[in-house]
């Protein structure tokens, strides 16, 4: 994939994108093999550390090189676009059903701060609708996610990705799979207009991107009102986070 002006694209990714080349060695050799490059983060907002190492690597690498040869791109999403992505996909995932259908959102895990996040967003989507109707599962924890949204009262329940992961495979009957969060056509799209912003900025203010420390602690970036009780119980919505704001 290349840049309007020719820019070779590189995404780069973490626990939110598995299966993309990730900071550190692997984006050091793609780099090797493209010299004048722009590099995506692939996170959704759960991951603000992946930036800040991708600059590390890009830094390194831009060593021998040209100001302006490698750039460093904003991440693909920020928390609160992941709120507005899963609020489009819990509607569609509940148009229909009735009040016995309930939608699972799962995702990798991603350490705590990342994984208290995703509940976090997944209580604002909820905060409209009856309690039990939007869950939160990560990884090998599905089946246990089903089976508490069984307990919550639930008939139906559709799984529903809150990363660029795919979803797992349902667990039992009466589980359905919705698509991913967001369809591959978005996601391309998205690339290359962080892309596009990246050129530009390098272009307007010989801005690389690359000016960034690393972070130690989540910085929350959510446009919506608090939430509830802040008691963190596993990865139900019915605690909040006690890492919250």
């Amino acid at each position: 994939m290349t840049a309007p002006l020719g820019r070779v694209v590189l995404r780069v990714g973490g626990h939110e994108s598995p299966g993309t080349p990730g900071p550190g060695r692997a984006l050091a050799l793609a780099l090797a093999d493209y010299p004048h490059a722009v590099a995506v983060p692939m996170t959704l907002g759960r991951d603000p550390g992946l930036a800040p190492a991708a600059a590390q690597t890009i830094a390194w690498a831009a060593r021998g090189g040209g100001p302006g040869d490698l750039l460093l791109a904003r991440p693909l999403g920020t928390l609160t676009h992941l709120v507005g992505w899963l609020r489009a996909a819990v509607a569609r995932a509940l148009l229909g059903g009735g009040a016995g259908r309930a939608v699972l959102l799962v995702a990798p895990e991603g350490g705590p701060d990342a994984d208290a996040e995703l509940c976090k967003a997944a209580s604002l989507v909820a905060r409209h609708l009856p309690p039990g109707r939007v869950e939160v599962a990560f990884d090998r924890g599905v089946a246990d996610g089903v089976d508490r949204c069984h307990r919550l009262g639930a008939r139906e329940i559709v799984l529903v990705p809150a990363s660029l992961a795919p979803p797992p495979p349902a667990p039992c009957g009466g589980v359905r799979v919705a698509g991913p969060l967001l369809a591959p056509a978005a996601v391309e799209a998205l690339v290359r207009r962080r892309a596009g912003e990246a050129e530009e900025r390098w272009l307007r203010a010989a801005d690389d991107g690359l000016d960034l420390a690393p972070e130690h602690h989540h910085h929350h970036e959510y446009e919506h009102e608090t939430t509830g009780p802040r008691e963190f119980a596993g990865a139900s919505l019915r605690g909040a986070v006690a890492h919250g704001t």
